[in-house]
């Protein structure tokens, strides 16, 4: 898979693409990411890349010319452009399994109050939001979806890391224990010492349904009814 990523702020990205299971990745060639200046496209000798919106209000926009030229710079035939915006689809599990599947993925980083609409209508496949909330830029969620779907790739985890992990069955994870067996006084469930993995599993599945009842009342209501 190819992620680019267009940024007015590439640095941001430095420990991002070198660090843990994203570094590992890129370094065994499961992943290419690269993240590019926007405003290496601008066309002024001062790099100009936001101006006042038309009709007023607070705050500058990005200009289209530089942000255009940087997504055809960079488009393919199979490239889906994604602007992560507080306004897109909001980021699950499945949508990141489906976004897996692309070859090629382009996300666009949006700052000051965004960017101008005629490169949404223009350039943009997908908006994608990671939240009900407004941050300073699109870099940090250009991170969150871009470690959603890299780890779910062939080989970047070990072999059914991904399986069982929260969401995954639309349900949250059960608890997991590791040594000591007991731990200030608090010992490991008893079933999970006992070498019965039908009893273990069938404890994991009554945890994850426990812990999303408490957690989640959203998709625990959601797996009720599915199951009805």
């Amino acid at each position: 898979m190819k992620i680019d990523i267009l940024t007015l702020f590439p640095e941001f990205f430095t420990p991002f693409l070198t660090t843990s299971i994203i570094g590992r990745a890129i370094e065994a060639e499961q992943v290419h990411i690269e993240a590019s200046n926007i405003r290496d496209f601008a066309y002024d000798k001062h790099k100009r890349v936001d101006d006042y919106c038309f009709g007023g209000g607070p705050g500058m926009l990005m200009k289209p010319e530089p942000l255009a030229r940087a997504i055809d710079d960079k488009n393919s035939d199979e490239a889906i452009v994604i602007f992560l915006s507080p306004k897109g689809e909001l980021l699950t599990q499945a949508l990141a399994d489906e976004l897996a599947l692309s070859s090629h993925l382009i996300l666009v980083c949006g700052h000051y109050e965004g960017i101008d609409q005629r490169v949404i209508d223009s350039r943009i496949h997908r908006e994608i939001s990671i939240g009900d909330y407004v941050l300073t830029g699109g870099e940090l969620p250009a991170m969150v979806l871009s470690d959603a779907i890299i780890r779910l790739l062939p080989g970047v985890l070990g072999e059914g890391s991904a399986d069982d992990e929260s969401l995954r069955s639309g349900l949250l994870e059960y608890p997991q224990y590791t040594r000591p067996r007991v731990f200030e006084g608090i010992e490991v469930p008893e079933v999970l010492l006992s070498g019965n993995h039908k009893a273990i599993d069938d404890w994991r599945k009554e945890q994850s349904i426990l812990e999303t009842k408490e957690k989640r009342q959203d998709l625990y209501e959601k797996h009720q009814n599915k199951n009805k």
